[in-house]
């Protein structure tokens, strides 16, 4: 099969712009010409995209024709059609027959006319041309402007190309949606790649207050769309949790028929074999094979589709196992979702007559598959999970990381604010090696105009660097700032767009938890001040003092014009798509699912965990005690001159050389409300630290806090404690021999405990490290 790449060139208007005049085909009216080999479904589906589209945009007026009579032409046909109206398609020296879902979008002229042909492999193909047109050329001012030597053919290199979207309570947009909505998106998902979308049926109609629509009826519609624009439906329907319990595997079936029955179109049911439901394979299996004979009943050429998630060693052996014995047909293929086996062990033991998905997460920032690199905590305190998170870099490393091990992917999103990430994986998916600039550059043009569009792609770029490391010292967050508030100025036309409006957003956002941050790392570091003179002021009166000073972040906070534009956008948003970014004003699910309304004032520095060890001082007995216990506060984070100490997530830790394995995931208790030191919220499972330049002839201590064990090696050796709490903001001591530092070198690791049985949750961490010289 030939692999179609970039062979003959196709010149965006970017580059169209440095062009003569007269090598740029302009036109204000054209004839559309589809070919009458397609069904008259698809013809009227093309014709209403091309038509409404350049309408959305102020381009030309199209008019459809049978003959070639006008002047300019937009010509749709199939490859294998022998020609348009009695005029021969365009030819291509030593070009093979294209393979599905290819296209060809090239302009020729011929007998005085301008053609501009978009020839597909198969109707698919000829919704892809059409999406790589609207995306490339110049429309508005009742015009479209493409280069004359336009002459690009491109095929997918991944066969599933989709993205979830499931109309229920949990996503923090989509509960709001009507069918135009949803139907308006998928097309725009499809012009960008995709051929898949993905629903989560079964939803409770009382559990969300958004919803328009009943989700029974919407399970339809969706279907319904996804034939509309030749997108492949599935479903992501979880198996009883239970499938030991009497009646459930014989229930589950049923709920399933009548799901089936009533769509129009299905092609792939995704079962999870975990998150949820903790079932056996024993079990699980003979219930998917019955799953299957009710598929095929409705639709025969839809398969069932298994993860692992969640399997330990025995029970994805047993899989694999009765793979090789039973070799059931009625299986299409395996999912690798988050908590699976590994992904290249997955496909190394999965026989090849099955087929491998993957399933990623993209619209999550913590507790995740793929949490933000570096991410610092006052982000992850106030954005918290699903945020509006355009990373496009970071995302397409992980994409030729991970996906080049399946067959394609189906991104798993729960809402509209990883809308810039989902139009990424779906290039990616037709060509991992894609010019990021070009891609983003081409969907602010498709959305906000060619006019803003290298600008406004600049500004994407810069939102994903001001996540990149510590908040403190990033300039790149004023910039981003000044970039976004310079676009929002200049295009007022684009303030109802809401892809315009989160993008603006975030900039706010950010800008005002960097000032927020500073301000208050300030007042805690001032307070600390206060406690030098306590001996002399006495302790009560330093607490006092020391905690009016701090609560200056709520009493005289700052930026209050950045906050005030955040609410701004967040009020437009929910208007525009529904987007719920508060629990109690626009009644999102939950605390993680978006609201970041609720958190935008969450302390950022540690005063609600002094509010609490001061009423703890205060309790004790004598002076002395309460002086030596704010004293220890004081220094907690600075043991003093030859001493070393590491918050171990934190981006700006400067001897951790480790990555953490969950973002700079915080401890997620109280709704996102903890009152526990910042410290004590960041963690790692088995941290890895160095350190040079220790004194080979002094003594040190290492103490660790965290919560469980802790098995530390110094290098290499394990070290016994002196002390060994294993509480929040407890401590454990090891002493260090001198014998192991004697070059004044010191690399630090962890040994980790059995803990597999237990919930990550539940599982040891490490969030303090000191090195204390004695």
């Amino acid at each position: 099969m030939l692999k179609l790449l970039l062979c003959l060139l196709l010149v965006p208007f970017t580059n169209a712009c440095s062009k003569k005049d007269s090598d740029i085909l302009k036109f204000s009216k054209a004839t559309l010409l589809i070919s009458t080999t397609l069904e008259e479904q698809f013809r009227s589906t093309s014709k209403t995209i091309l038509f409404e589209e350049l309408h959305k945009r102020n381009g030309p007026k199209l008019e459809m024709g049978k003959n070639w009579e006008n002047g300019t032409i937009i010509g749709l046909a199939l490859q294998d059609d022998p020609d348009l109206f009695g005029e021969p398609l365009p030819e291509v020296q030593d070009m093979e027959t294209m393979p599905a879902e290819a296209y060809r979008l090239v302009h020729i002229q011929k007998n005085g006319k301008d053609i501009l042909w978009v020839i597909g492999a198969d109707v698919r193909g000829i919704l892809y041309g059409l999406g790589k047109l609207l995306r490339t050329a110049q429309i508005g001012n009742g015009q479209l402007q493409i280069a004359r030597d336009t002459d690009f053919s491109e095929s997918p290199k991944y066969a599933i190309r989709g993205h979830q979207f499931g109309y229920r309570n949990t996503a923090n947009s989509w509960d709001s949606w009507t069918v135009e909505q949803f139907d308006q998106h998928f097309r725009e998902q499809v012009l960008f790649g995709a051929n898949s979308f993905e629903n989560i049926p079964f939803q409770d109609p009382n559990s969300s207050v958004h919803f328009k629509v009943h989700p029974q009826k919407m399970e339809v519609e969706l279907s319904k769309i996804c034939n509309k624009y030749q997108a492949d439906y599935w479903a992501w329907t979880p198996a009883p949790r239970d499938l030991t319990e009497k009646d459930a595997h014989k229930e589950g079936l049923a709920q399933q028929e009548a799901f089936y029955a009533r769509c129009p179109r299905l092609d792939g049911v995704f079962v999870p074999g975990g998150d949820p439901g903790d079932n056996h394979p024993s079990d699980l299996m003979p219930y998917l094979q019955d799953l299957s004979e009710i598929l095929k009943k409705h639709h025969p050429k839809a398969g069932i589709w298994v993860s692992l998630q969640g399997f330990e060693e025995e029970k994805a052996e047993y899989f694999f196992n009765y793979l090789e014995e039973h070799d059931p047909d009625w299986l299409t293929g395996l999912v690798y979702g988050p908590s699976s086996p590994p992904i290249a062990l997955e496909r190394q033991l999965l026989p090849k007559k099955y087929k491998h998905r993957f399933y990623p997460d993209i619209t999550h920032t913590v507790r995740c598959h793929y949490p933000a690199a570096n991410w610092d905590q006052a982000f992850a305190l106030t954005l918290g999970r699903e945020p509006c998170n355009p990373q496009p870099r970071h995302y397409a490393k992980l994409f030729n990381e991970d996906t080049q091990h399946t067959d394609g992917f189906i991104t798993y999103s729960d809402g509209s604010h990883d809308d810039v990430n989902k139009v990424v994986w779906s290039q990616l998916g037709w060509n991992p090696n894609i010019d990021l600039n070009k891609t983003i550059t081409e969907y602010c043009r498709f959305f906000f105009g060619s006019e803003v569009a290298e600008t406004a792609a600049e500004g994407i770029f810069a939102l994903e660097k001001n996540w990149e490391g510590p908040l403190s010292d990033n300039p790149t967050v004023q910039k981003t700032l000044a970039l976004w508030q310079g676009l929002e100025t200049g295009n007022p036309g684009l303030r109802d767009n809401w892809r315009w409006q989160q993008l603006i957003m975030r900039a706010y956002y950010d800008a005002y938890i960097q000032d927020r941050s500073a301000y208050e790392k300030k007042l805690e570091s001032e307070a600390y001040e206060i406690f030098k003179a306590a001996p002399e002021m006495g302790a009560e009166k330093a607490m006092e003092k020391a905690l009016a000073h701090m609560q200056k972040a709520d009493n005289e906070p700052i930026s209050q014009h950045l906050k005030n534009k955040v609410f701004e956008y967040a009020e437009a948003l929910f208007h525009s798509v529904g987007a719920q970014t508060s629990v109690e004003k626009y009644n999102a699910s939950g605390s993680e699912r978006g609201a970041i309304l609720d958190f935008i004032d969450h302390p950022l520095n540690n005063r609600w965990w002094l509010e609490d060890e001061f009423k703890k001082i205060s309790l004790l007995k004598t002076e002395d005690e309460k002086l030596k216990r704010l004293e220890f506060l004081r220094t907690y984070e600075d043991p003093g001159s030859g001493s070393f100490y590491d918050n171990i997530s934190s981006a700006d830790a400067k001897h951790v050389t480790s990555k953490t394995d969950d973002a700079i995931d915080y401890l997620w208790e109280n709704n996102g409300l903890s009152r526990k030191r910042l410290s004590t919220q960041l963690f790692q499972f088995s941290p890895t630290l160095a350190y040079y330049g220790l004194d080979p002839n002094s003594e040190y201590i290492i103490r660790v806090s965290g919560y469980g064990e802790a098995l530390l090696r110094a290098n290499g050796e394990l070290l016994k404690p002196s002390k060994y709490e294993k509480g929040f903001e407890q401590f454990k001591e090891f002493p260090l021999p001198k014998e192991l530092i004697t070059d004044g070198k010191l690399n630090i690791t962890f040994d980790k405990p059995d803990e597999d049985h237990l919930n990550w949750r539940q599982q040891s961490r490490i969030t303090d490290v000191w090195i204390l010289k004695q």
